[in-house]
């Protein structure tokens, strides 16, 4: 087959990526068949047909070294994401007897690890289908961190490259730095999710529960094994949702410095980490005392319960424990600025990300400042490093495409007819990869099933537009992208 070059390597990690996938499928098909449960027969199936496909890129994509550039790392970043639930949907179509549609959705949701789900009954659903769910999960987590540190820094993309570091640049000689950087990514992601497993163990969860839970808390995802989510589980496990859904939402790369110098102060001192726990702190005050006086709770209760449901919604995990849109508009009016804004770049959480809204601050400052001295000269900076024009313009151009997005989201789910609430709160939850929606039909207490195909469709876009910072997947809907190719 002759195909551009520039697609080859493309092509190639794609195939290379997906044969990945496909060995992940055997740990939920050993799980199904040492228990004797069902999916070792459904997971055999798409585990055959993902190994023939993989094969059949990396032989159409196999050719000489080729270093790509950042046009080609566009249309990567976007296919790797969407080729890979295309396949991953394969076990959940055929063990969860569900559409394609239903099952690309629960997939998408999963690596994206957003948390919205159109499956109920899940604490009587085969333990290997729950298992793959969580694993997707878990997977989107650190590949989005890998891509926050790595990949989108080199592209510029939403003021990324305030972030970069030498293993953003993409070049040969940097290759061993890049390796050395994931890897230590991935030990601090894997040692985390060891001790939140432990963690939630102890609470009193089964080690089947313990695990699914600890892959999706450090993911920042929210996929439960119980239609319930984390209100079946007991006190001490919410309290250990907090830890590490706080743990998950601050920069992974901070975690491997501090570690490397011996110094926590390298979490402390950044700006992202001081501004995610200064809102955490002043909203939990505010949202715990309100739930206290308005409700019988006990104020350690109301603290616990604003507290986990905070967490949950800014670091966008989603897990449900009770359904917050009923506790008045005040506490559902901050529940939604907090679905907005998201936590730290290079954690797993989606959303604005602080350091966005950190820097419209400063933005905004220097603007007053400038007003009353028209020829003052204000040099921007942020975490004592100067911020350029570059990515000011960067940061605006994201911020707009993301309102932007959710407003085109919300239009065209409107128009496939669903109200005001569920297209507007299920445009921000999808696009800000949060998990639950707000009202009756997408809210905390209910699931996404109701929804038609193609309003599912739509979401499963959004959600990887948030996922991949908005403009990486915007740009190839651009002709001026495809002449080049």
């Amino acid at each position: 087959m002759i195909l551009p070059v520039k697609l080859r390597p493309i092509i190639f990690v794609n195939g290379l990526v997906l044969s990945k996938l496909a060995l992940f499928m055997y740990i939920p098909a050993a799980v199904a068949f040492f228990t004797k449960t069902p999916g070792v027969v459904n997971f055999i199936q798409a585990i055959v047909i993902t190994h023939l496909f993989s094969f059949l890129l990396l032989r159409i994509g196999k050719m000489t070294q080729s270093r790509m550039k950042a046009r080609e790392m566009f249309l990567l970043t976007s296919s790797v994401w969407v080729i890979c639930c295309a396949f991953g949907a394969l076990p959940i179509m055929l063990l969860g007897h569900t559409s394609y549609v239903d099952a690309y959705f629960e997939t998408m949701s999963g690596l994206t690890t957003t948390g919205s789900t159109v499956l109920s009954g899940l604490d009587k659903l085969p333990p290997a289908l729950l298992l793959w769910r969580s694993l997707l999960q878990w997977l989107g987590g650190i590949g989005f961190i890998v891509l926050a540190v790595a990949i989108l820094p080199f592209l510029n993309v939403g003021g990324m490259r305030l972030f970069q570091t030498e293993s953003s640049d993409w070049s040969e000689k940097s290759a061993p730095r890049t390796k050395y950087v994931a890897a230590n990514i991935l030990a601090v992601y894997s040692t985390l999710s060891i001790l939140c497993a432990i963690g939630y163990r102890l609470s009193g969860m089964s080690w089947f529960d313990a695990i699914n839970h600890a892959m999706t808390t450090l993911s920042t995802g929210g996929y439960s094994t119980s239609d319930q989510s984390m209100a079946h589980f007991s006190k001490i496990a919410h309290w250990n949702g907090i830890l590490f859904m706080f743990l998950g939402g601050l920069p992974f790369l901070l975690f491997v410095q501090a570690l490397r110098q011996k110094k926590l102060s390298q979490l402390t001192h950044d700006a992202q980490v001081r501004g995610f726990l200064l809102i955490i702190l002043i909203i939990g005050a505010i949202m715990s005392t309100w739930l206290w006086q308005h409700s019988a709770l006990h104020f350690t209760d109301a603290l616990r319960i604003s507290l986990f449901n905070i967490l949950s919604i800014i670091t966008t995990t989603g897990y449900g424990l009770t359904d917050f849109s009923q506790w008045g508009h005040f506490t559902t009016t901050l529940f939604i600025f907090l679905m907005l804004i998201g936590a730290c770049s290079g954690s797993t959480a989606g959303g604005l990300k602080i350091f966005r809204l950190q820097i419209s601050g400063t933005l905004f400052h220097k603007q007053i400042r400038q007003l009353l001295y028209p020829r003052g000269i204000f040099p921007q900076r942020y975490n004592d490093r100067p911020v350029s024009d570059e990515i000011i313009r960067s940061v605006v151009a994201f911020t707009v495409a993301y309102f932007l997005t959710i407003i085109v989201l919300s239009a065209a789910l409107s128009f496939l007819g669903s109200g005001p609430i569920t297209a507007i709160s299920g445009a921000i939850t999808a696009v800000a990869n949060v998990g639950p929606g707000i009202g009756s039909v997408i809210g905390p207490s209910s699931n996404f099933a109701s929804l038609s195909d193609m309003a599912k469709w739509f979401l499963s876009l959004g959600m990887l537009m948030g996922r991949l910072e908005i403009l990486t997947v915007a740009v190839l809907f651009f002709p001026a992208y495809w002449r080049d190719i």
